[in-house]
């Protein structure tokens, strides 16, 4: 099968392999299975000669007892060689299952923000699911046509040619014309595999959107909108379905009217060979039923070029994501203390090189133990900034430098460990509260430090009046909790990382007045000799920052403390009067 597979198809498959080639022992356990069974389908088949000569013709009751006796072994053998065979080849292939959800999985974590939010969710998500499985599907199927089926072919027509060499003649003719069908419908399969994963991964884009933002949808009145999405996408589905269906169904189609040509032709051989007294009917019987038994091998071997070119394109669909490269991680400098000096030289930054850029020029310092606040427009750069710090983005040209070295030099685990970040999109996991706050590293924190981190963000004022307390599980995206419970949770995660470096990006944007009025006690003490970097839409919540600097169009263009800002009458005095203004009207 391998050699008509164009070499794209062969390095896919030989891929795939690798993830088998550790299991040798299951392996061999499955193949000894898979010849024991071939064996004994044929010797089933060798066994009707002798009973319909000998015990039938002749009426040997000894031969039929030996016969009867040769029976029962080859279907304890059967069975037992179906049960190894089942058993070994799942085995085999929940594993290879494992081993590259893993693999994904595992790339999912690595790979850069940029590619994370450039492609959609549904088709990486579909690969996790339904792309391993039908590669599993494939590696497990085709060892099974491969070795058993083939095997059992090669025991039939070792059988044709003992009991009638002139009739196996005559069947050995289709072969060719069959193995010819096959390679055709070959490419077929593969187009239209690869099209029905695309569109599963489509399905299920559409399908986790609507599950996520089902508030939006209900509100707005998306139910026709949304349905008809599903629907354009799941007849795309069901139609690539369909042709995959009918190349298939009609392979299988031609291959029997090939077959029951075939057969017509051996029965007229077969009765002028009896006439001749060179077939007994024993015999006759026996080599036809060995005939029949090619039928269903025979059946597997088109099909098993659909689930083998289905495999390739799904494990073609996985590896491009496992060969994605990894966020760059060249940096070979592990800090053991972080004082907090925080630079920005020259720093120009865009998302695609062929756009206009994010940010351009930005330069700023920010000593240690002091806070910076960035504001402007929206659209002005300012989360960008932010997220360059701490490398989810490398800048096109400058530097930033953590204490005098460029943060591409550090390892980003170490990097990353001593900076804190508070974003405006706060992301919590479908788990209790206290895993949420203690999330990842952060697991190795004590209980003391835990519930004092939990008190310092006032996550304790809702946690007492939970009935599981701390294992309260916060739902998918913490959506069982309100905006400002899911704030005081980050918030609380960031208390206890306790980094030098201190990202707030709106940190407190979804809090009440007097929520948000505690909670900023508490981020004051925690800023106190830390570098803060702050972002607020609210500009009172900056006004105690030691320094401010306004983003404009991607370039700062005001720089200095609030009173000073104020008295220059610039973009910021106007941004503060709007601001007030608004307030003033109840806006």
């Amino acid at each position: 099968m391998s050699e008509r597979l164009d070499p794209r198809a062969k390095e896919i498959y030989k891929r795939l392999w690798r993830y088998v080639s550790p299991h040798k022992g299951f392996g061999v356990l499955a193949v000894i299975s898979m010849i024991a069974a071939a064996g004994t389908e044929a010797t089933l088949v060798a066994l009707l000669k002798p009973l319909t000569d000998e015990g039938l013709v002749e009426q040997s009751l000894q031969a039929v007892e030996t016969i009867a006796i040769g029976f029962v072994v080859a279907f304890i053998v059967r069975g037992l060689s179906g049960f190894g065979t089942e058993y070994a080849l799942g085995w085999i292939g929940r594993r290879v299952i494992s081993d590259l959800r893993r693999d994904v999985f595992r790339k999912f974590l690595t790979l850069p923000s940029r590619f994370i939010e450039t492609h959609a969710t549904g088709p990486m998500m579909s690969r996790m699911t339904y792309h391993v499985e039908m590669v599993a599907e494939s590696v497990t199927t085709v060892v099974t046509v491969m070795v058993r089926d083939l095997l059992t072919i090669f025991a039939a027509m070792g059988l044709m040619l003992w009991f009638s060499p002139r009739l196996f003649i005559f069947v050995m003719v289709l072969m060719p014309i069959i193995a010819i069908l096959i390679q055709l419908l070959g490419k077929a399969f593969r187009r239209y595999s690869g099209r029905i994963q695309d569109s599963i991964g489509e399905v299920t884009q559409v399908t986790e959107e609507v599950l996520r933002g089902n508030r939006v949808v209900k509100n707005f009145g998306g139910y026709e909108y949304e349905m008809d999405r599903l629907t354009k996408v799941d007849e795309w589905n069901r139609k690539q379905n369909l042709k995959l269906i009918r190349v298939r169904s009609l392979g299988v189609a031609v291959t029997q009217v090939i077959f029951g040509f075939g057969v017509a032709t051996v029965v007229y051989a077969a009765g002028a060979e009896s006439s001749d007294g060179n077939l007994t009917t024993g015999g006759f019987i026996a080599f036809f039923s060995a005939m029949m038994l090619m039928l269903q091998p025979l059946r597997r071997v088109t099909n098993i070029n659909a689930i083998l070119q289905r495999g390739i394109a799904a494990g073609d669909s996985l590896f491009q994501i496992i060969d994605e490269p990894d966020e760059v991680d060249s940096g070979e400098h592990v800090a053991e203390v972080i004082s907090g000096t925080v630079e920005f030289r020259n720093v120009c930054f865009s998302y695609n090189n062929d756009k206009s850029p994010v940010l351009s020029d930005v330069s700023f310092a920010v000593e240690p133990g002091t806070s910076i606040a960035i504001v402007g427009h929206s659209g002005s750069g300012k989360s960008t900034l932010i997220s360059l710090l701490p490398r989810f983005y490398d800048v096109n040209s400058g530097h930033i430098l953590l204490d005098g070295m460029p943060v591409s030099e550090y390892k980003l685990d170490n990097l990353r460990a001593n900076i804190s970040l508070v974003s405006q999109d706060i992301v919590l996991f479908n788990d209790t509260i206290e895993n949420n706050l203690a999330y990842g590293q952060l697991r190795r924190k004590s209980r003391a430090e835990i519930l004092q981190a939990a008190e310092a963000a006032h996550v304790m004022d809702f946690v007492r009046d939970l009935p599981d307390g701390f294992e309260t599980v916060v739902g998918d995206r913490g959506i069982l909790l309100s905006g400002g419970q899911r704030q005081r949770i980050a918030i609380g995660r960031a208390i206890l990382k306790n980094s030098p470096v201190l990202i707030l990006d709106e940190a407190t944007s979804s809090l009440d007045t007097r929520s948000e009025r505690r909670i900023q006690e508490a981020l004051d003490h925690l800023m106190q000799d830390r570098t803060t970097l702050v972002i607020a839409h609210r500009l009172s919540t900056v006004e105690k920052a030691d320094q401010i600097i306004v983003l404009d169009e991607g370039r700062i263009v005001e720089s200095g403390s609030h009173h000073q800002l104020l008295d220059t009458d610039g973009l910021y005095a106007a941004l503060y009067r709007l601001q007030f203004s608004d307030e003033l009207s109840g806006k």
